[in-house]
């Protein structure tokens, strides 16, 4: 079982002390995880609720137009969350999808996906994509270009992914949430993990730890 890494210092970054991070989401099990891990670096966590439309694509994809939009409607600093579960049999389904495949289906559905497949094999990815915000457009000025007005333009998305390889197994573990229970890393289903372990180990864990490194760079 991996040892628990001592607290970190507090992030400060050239641009901002982040002592606060709004972090856009509706789901109380990703808030309660990302809170955990964040308070060991001294970063508190605001969460806000905004009804994102739901959106296709890659799971690069996928991220960055949700910050963006998530950037937009706060008009300001934000960090957004996705999750994906890649079955190789499938070629990279659910992904991104997870989790309407996990509504419908439900873990013995999601199984049941791979009965007839000998590669049971998967990967947990996470991808947190951070917005500064809309920028200001330059003025005319700073720009010959149209549109230098003064007002917002895109909100620039930097993207911190990390993924955990290992495989689906029948349900097993007392913790963890969604698809935790059928995600088998390194011999433990994430759900057979004591929440603070698996926040130390987990896709989620290493990909919010790049961001935050990434904050302090």
């Amino acid at each position: 079982m991996p040892l628990l890494l001592p607290p970190s210092p507090s992030i400060t970054s050239n641009k901002l002390k982040l002592s606060t991070l709004t972090f856009v989401t509706s789901n109380a099990d990703k808030i309660r995880e990302v809170t955990s891990i964040c308070k060991r670096y001294g970063i508190s966590v605001s969460v806000m609720g905004i009804d994102l439309p739901e959106l296709q694509g890659s799971i690069e994809e996928v991220a960055r137009e949700k910050c963006r939009q998530a950037a937009l409607a706060v008009n300001g600093p934000v960090l957004i969350e996705d999750s994906a579960l890649i079955f190789h049999a499938l070629n990279g389904l659910p992904g991104p999808y997870i989790k309407w495949f996990y509504h419908s289906l439900g873990l013995q559905g999601l199984n049941r996906i791979l009965a007839d497949h000998e590669d049971k094999s998967a990967a947990a990815v996470c991808t947190f994509a951070f917005s500064w915000g809309p920028r200001p457009a330059p003025t005319n000025e700073d720009s010959d270009s149209d549109g230098g007005d003064g007002s917002s333009s895109e909100p620039e998305v930097f993207l911190f992914q990390a993924r955990n390889e290992g495989k689906v197994v029948p349900e097993r573990g007392d913790f963890g949430f969604a698809y935790d229970p059928i995600f088998e890393y390194e011999g433990k289903t994430y759900s057979e993990l004591q929440p603070e372990v698996k926040n130390q180990v987990s896709d989620r864990s290493k990909a919010l730890t790049k961001f935050i490194d990434w904050l302090a760079s």
